[in-house]
């Protein structure tokens, strides 16, 4: 059956649709293999576990202050250090990054851009290096076919007790909270009614971790699936066509929240990113 005839008997805004998406991945694999996207990170570093200051790979003293709401970050001239593109030579103070714009982090180190980040009281370095082997390997991103069966109507039900924490893995062995607000209701293609519990993310939008039937047999082991934000009377598209990887699964320095519970499908969603490319 040729293109034209399937995108034909997908409905009249099929092609359009499948357009849109395929614009979305070429722009999605161009954000993973930028000098400052997920494949370039080599590191992340806790603060507090830096033995006397001193974080693998970098120069410097990194230290908690006191009252823990900062990092100070203390190096000579001769270390290299780079604060708003100021050779460091002294100490400094400094906050969290906006990791939307790693490349803009304040503090850099030759062409690496070190990232300050805060989870749950903690503090840490991500190291994100253009030169990364994981970068220079990179051949793209398996994905499923298009399929506009699995772009869903679905509608978001807050908790009544409002935003919660559940404690989950992560992917570097340790658990952690993970902020909840309540269900996304969806029907399968098949016509099940199903759930998953999300988080409303910045611009009101909906964040789920999930697992379902393909996961770790032709897809990742779980894959992120984000919404818009929800419309009048909480509806909202849910698109699995645009399910995307976890930044783990280009790196291992992440540390990517497993699905809560609840978010592990019994049934096979054959829609969104699959796997790193190896070829």
């Amino acid at each position: 059956m040729s293109t034209e005839r399937a995108e034909a008997n997908d409905g009249p805004d099929a092609a359009d649709l499948r357009r849109e998406w395929e614009r979305w991945r070429e722009k999605r694999t161009a954000a993973v293999a930028a000098p400052y996207g997920p494949l370039s990170v080599t590191g992340t570093h806790w603060v507090a576990e830096a033995e006397d200051g001193a974080v693998p790979g970098l120069p410097g003293r990194w230290a908690e202050s006191a009252d823990g709401a900062s990092v100070l970050l203390e190096a000579g001239v001769a270390d290299g250090l780079a604060v708003d593109d100021e050779l460091l030579a002294g100490q400094v103070r400094l906050g969290e990054d906006d990791e939307g714009d790693p490349g803009s982090s304040r503090v850099s180190y030759g062409p690496r851009r070190l990232v300050l980040m805060r989870r749950e009281g903690q503090w840490a370095v991500r190291v994100f290096d253009p030169e990364a082997p994981s970068r220079r390997a990179f051949r793209g991103i398996d994905a499923f076919p298009y399929d506009p069966a699995w772009v869903r109507s679905g509608t978001f039900r807050p908790y009544e007790e409002g935003a919660r924490s559940v404690l989950v893995g992560n992917a570097d062995g340790r658990e952690r909270g993970l902020g909840l607000a309540g269900h996304l209701i969806f029907t399968e293609p098949g016509g099940g009614e199903h759930t998953l519990q999300v988080s409303v993310v910045a611009g009101g939008g909906l964040w789920a971790v999930l697992a379902d039937g393909t996961s770790g047999r032709t897809s990742y082991p779980f894959r992120f699936l984000r919404t818009g934000a929800p419309r009048a009377g909480n509806e909202v598209t849910v698109d699995f066509n645009r399910t995307t990887l976890p930044p783990c699964a280009f790196t291992d320095n992440f540390l990517c929240p497993f699905p809560p519970p609840g978010n592990r499908l019994e049934f096979d969603v054959p829609a969104g990113e699959r796997n790193v490319s190896d070829a």
